[in-house]
């Protein structure tokens, strides 16, 4: 069984261009302010919607706050037959302080 692998800022950047879906696991009000931009809000309400129309085999990048939660997302991700998941080292607060032009909202539309 394979294992999720964590991922530095700039790495995950380069893996979103080539096509990585990114999940934000945050509370839906927090992403619906601010998240790195393209990515789908993840929560206990959808995910196993995610997990029965994903793509096993494509790259997914989890994020939270900080990079301490995702970790846990990732693994569950794991677990559930996704064989290509990082989790995203410094979460959604060092990816903004990194590229706060990779950020949207809902409401910037």
């Amino acid at each position: 069984m394979s294992e999720f692998k964590r991922i530095p800022p700039e790495e995950a950047l380069a893996l979103r261009k080539q096509g990585a879906v990114v999940v934000d696991i945050r509370d839906q009000p927090t992403y619906a302010n601010a998240h790195i931009s393209g990515a789908q809000h993840l929560d206990n309400h959808n995910i196993a919607d995610f997990i029965r129309a994903a793509d096993l085999d494509a790259p997914v990048i989890v994020a939270c706050y900080h990079g301490n939660s995702s970790q846990s997302a990732a693994a569950y991700l794991v677990s559930q037959g996704f064989s290509d998941v990082y989790s995203l080292d410094g979460g959604f607060e060092l990816w903004r302080s990194i590229y706060p032009s990779e950020i949207a909202s809902s409401d910037s539309q």
